[in-house]
């Protein structure tokens, strides 16, 4: 990744992963304390990996929840994506990762039987404030909560007139008024690069099969059609107004999602299959390499 600098980085662990916060000068003491509570709440809230998470509370308990105010924008961007790659794209994918291996305790070892994912309307119904679950379900928000996330922080460092900061959830980045060159990284060898994409103010996210990988063929993009992990395309990597926007296609476009969807989203995209063979949207604003 090429970033045109800010003076100032600030690095700290949350939801399991790096993350990086570049400023034009240090956080004052009470922004950082705030950052650092946000990032708190929301996995306290939407982990699938803690045993006080709301949605450890959903897993054990079906019935009525009245979600966090946050909680609008992620599940109308998952029910857009559902619908947009025909159910293939789902926030019910949670128990078949986990029985793949990819759990609280990280086994990393499928089990013998992987349960099939349940269809959004015969397990939830969400209508904006509650979320009605009618039978056990475990959610996660993996293709595009840490881009929410992002978001988030972003949202709340403009909020307290920090208007020049790129935040940077392990990959998934947001930039206001920060211009930036991004380094498309090669899927199977981070040391080489498969383009360049530029960006001055909205959101950048990759996803890639061979991270989270733990066996022959499992990795964490699942297609919920299936309960299994995505074949076809190895890497992904979106330019979208905000984060959100951006994870989601990220995740989307490894489930060939409706041509209209991504055309209306103001969104440019480049990935590569498994064949190394390389799909550019009209317009992408950088270079891709042959």
């Amino acid at each position: 990744m090429i970033v045109d600098p800010l003076p100032v980085a600030w690095r700290f662990d949350a939801i399991g992963t790096s993350w990086r916060v570049d400023t034009r000068h240090p956080l004052p003491p009470a922004v950082a304390d705030a950052v650092t509570a946000r990032v708190e709440r929301f996995d306290r809230d939407w982990s699938r990996f803690r045993d006080d998470s709301l949605v450890a509370e959903i897993a054990r308990t079906p019935g009525r929840y009245r979600l966090p105010a946050d909680a609008p924008p992620l599940l109308d961007h998952y029910r857009e994506l559902f619908d947009a790659t025909a159910g293939r794209v789902s926030p019910l994918v949670g128990r078949a990762l986990a029985a793949l291996g990819y759990d609280a305790a990280y086994r990393l070892r499928p089990a013998a039987h992987i349960p099939a994912v349940p269809a959004w309307d015969d397990a939830i119904a969400w209508d904006g404030e509650y979320l009605e679950v009618v039978r056990p379900v475990v959610l996660d928000i993996g293709a595009a909560g840490k881009g929410y996330l992002v978001d988030l922080v972003s949202d709340l460092l403009t909020d307290a007139d920090i208007p020049e900061h790129i935040v940077d959830g392990s990959g998934d980045l947001r930039t206001r008024g920060v211009p930036m060159r991004i380094a498309l990284e090669h899927p199977l060898d981070p040391a080489k690069a498969v383009g360049i994409a530029e960006l001055s103010d909205g959101a950048f996210c990759a996803s890639a099969t061979t991270r989270r990988a733990w066996g022959d063929g499992l990795h964490h993009v699942l297609d919920a059609a299936t309960g299994m992990p995505t074949r076809g395309v190895i890497a992904t990597w979106v330019l979208a107004p905000t984060a959100l926007l951006a994870d989601g296609l990220a995740t989307a476009l490894f489930l060939d999602p409706d041509p209209e969807f991504v055309a209306r989203s103001a969104t440019a995209f480049a990935r590569m299959r498994v064949d190394g063979s390389l799909e550019v949207s009209p317009g992408f604003p950088g270079e891709v390499f042959a």
